[in-house]
């Protein structure tokens, strides 16, 4: 905090049961009704000075696009940040018509809940809008507030501009990267002082620019160094939530937690800045440029705004539908953002490793190794990713005699048991011996029947976590919600940073030598947390179901491979 001015501070409400729904992460209340400064007892008096409308304590990205834009490193390489983020999944948050489907899921199966949901839905995904309501004394919507549905709401400016600058560069010290300020309950100032709102920065502002972004904006740039930490990041990507059931809500559940598996690994020892999301997820550029085209100076460690994740599906997917779901940034920056994300996923994720390639007594034996490169669990966040493991034997003639974790055309991973009934899971495996068994790195929720789910107001806990572990991950420090569960917590060949299988399959010495193929693949969203969506009858659920279906053979990437041969017979 600056302590140049007094705030009242926008925290979000504590909820009774919070749920969190679509892949990028976004929070569902559920129970009893929200309550804050501003729904309870209106909007808390402005002082003198403060004499804006709530809306006013943001602008869209356009206006900060219009100085931040035509920044080039060397070779021509764009850096603007402005045009990074537009291509960005944060971005297109209100826009995801994952999101949009998910929420409308949730609706269909709680109606009682309806207003309390979408509420909730959009403070992740909408935040700007929602923060203006709440000021206002208003609850937060997102289908009032979605302009490609034709909606006319009163923040539907802001709603569509999605997780936008002056949301993120608002964000206040206080409480970041603890409990208090997890599943979005963030600081945001109230009041707007004379001298203008204070937008943070990781550098001391430059004289001219000061007055320049004031006189377009009416923000102040002011240093503010939290805006480099994890805890920043924090505040939405860890999401505790509540199901709900007859008469309240039910056990805390960790929907998505990636920052305590990171707090629990080698990546969060010594000088945290050293190991940040933001040094992974926000590459620095490697040369010295400025932020700004318009009086900008040069400096050093400049972060793009590219928010490198795992969703590269969603980015083509939004931009193959780009009419509809009105997407602004240009279609070759979409797919840039496509490939720069699979690019990532593909060169800092995990490695593949095959070992004890050999024969004896009429079966193939073999080691596959995956290592994590991440900071924290891959895969990690919200829960309807997976990464599996493709384990496939070729005889001399050139015939496949053994194929495990095949990829189909539609989606679904050859014998993965969710896939093939949504009622099953697939356990994890220490030995492999036939083709109908896939080792799948996943977390797998159970409601309180203990019946599997994809409905996250229905999960009560997690049956599966075998979500590979990041390097140096300490279970004795370990959160407790972020413990590995299942047969995985057995293995002895499941440790920080790694997981080993055995295969050992049967085999005609006859037709030696072997070729042996080892892949690790990525899913963003399995083919059940999709296919789960068509029984809704709605235009978001059949929507999504349909770009699913149409997309279904790229909703996958090949991360690593590793080949071995057997000797000859």
């Amino acid at each position: 905090m600056s302590g140049q001015l007094r705030t009242l501070r926008v925290r979000w409400p504590a909820l009774a049961a919070p749920i969190c729904l679509a892949a990028g992460g976004l929070l569902i209340g559920a129970g009893t009704p929200a309550t804050s400064a501003y729904n309870a007892a209106g909007p808390p008096a402005s002082s003198p000075a403060d004499t804006t409308e709530p809306a006013d304590h943001f602008r869209t990205a356009d206006r900060c696009i219009a100085c931040h834009k035509d920044v080039t490193a060397a070779g021509g390489v764009d850096v603007s940040i402005g045009f990074d983020w537009r291509a960005s999944m944060m971005a297109n948050a209100a826009r995801d018509p994952y999101f949009q489907a998910a929420v409308r899921r949730e609706i269909m199966d709680y109606p009682e809940a309806a207003a309390e949901i979408e509420g909730e839905c959009a403070r992740c995904h909408m935040p700007m809008a929602t923060i203006a309501a709440l000021q206002e004394g208003r609850p937060g919507e997102v289908f009032a507030n979605l302009p490609i549905a034709g909606a006319e709401g009163p923040y539907a400016d802001l709603a569509a501009d999605g997780v936008s600058c002056s949301l993120c560069h608002q964000i206040q010290p206080d409480g970041l990267g603890s409990e208090e300020t997890f599943t979005a309950r963030f600081d945001v100032s109230a009041e707007t002082p004379p001298e203008g709102r204070p937008v943070f920065g990781p550098f001391e502002p430059d004289e001219g620019g000061v007055g320049i972004m004031h006189s377009a904006t009416g923000f102040r740039p002011t240093l503010g160094e939290h805006v480099t930490s994890s805890g920043l990041c924090a505040s939405c990507h860890t999401v505790i939530t509540h199901p709900v059931r007859p008469g309240g809500s039910g056990p805390a559940f960790p929907e998505q937690a990636p920052y305590l598996e990171w707090q629990a690994s080698i990546y969060a020892e010594g000088a945290e800045r050293e190991h940040s999301c933001q040094d992974c997820h926000m590459p620095e550029v490697g040369e010295e440029v400025p932020v700004t085209r318009v009086l900008g100076r040069a400096r050093p460690e400049v972060s793009r705004h590219v928010f490198r994740g795992g969703n590269f599906f969603m980015l083509r997917m939004l931009n193959r539908y780009r009419e509809e779901l009105g997407v602004t940034a240009l279609p070759q920056e979409m797919e840039l953002a496509a490939q720069r994300t699979a690019d990532h996923l593909r060169t800092a994720t995990a490695t593949v490793e095959l070992s004890g390639v050999g024969l004896g007594g009429g079966r193939l034996e073999a080691t596959v190794t995956v290592r994590n490169q991440a900071g924290h669990k891959f895969p990690t966040a919200y829960p309807s990713r997976r990464a599996w493991l493709r384990f496939a034997v070729t005889d001399r003639w050139g015939d496949r005699v053994f194929e495990s974790g095949a990829l189909s055309a539609d989606g679904r991973v050859a014998g993965d048991d969710h896939d093939a009934d949504g009622a099953g899971y697939e356990p994890h495996h220490t030995v492999i011996t036939s083709p109908d068994e896939v080792q799948v790195y996943q977390g797998v929720m159970v409601d309180g029947d203990g019946t599997v789910t994809t409905g996250l107001m229905s999960a009560h806990q997690w049956v599966k976590d075998n979500r590979i572990l990041p390097d140096g991950f300490d279970p004795a420090r370990a959160d407790a919600r972020v413990q590995v569960v299942g047969i995985a917590a057995e293995d002895p060949d499941f440790v920080a940073g790694s997981d080993r299988v055995h295969y050992t399959v049967p085999v005609d010495s006859a037709d030696a030598p072997f070729a042996v193929e080892a892949e690790l693949w990525f899913q963003p969203i399995g083919y059940r947390w999709a296919e789960n969506l068509a029984s809704y009858d709605a235009t978001e659920t059949r929507r999504f179901v349909q770009y699913y279906r149409e997309m279904a053979e790229g909703s996958a990437l090949l991360l690593a491979r590793a080949e071995a041969a057997s000797e000859p017979n």
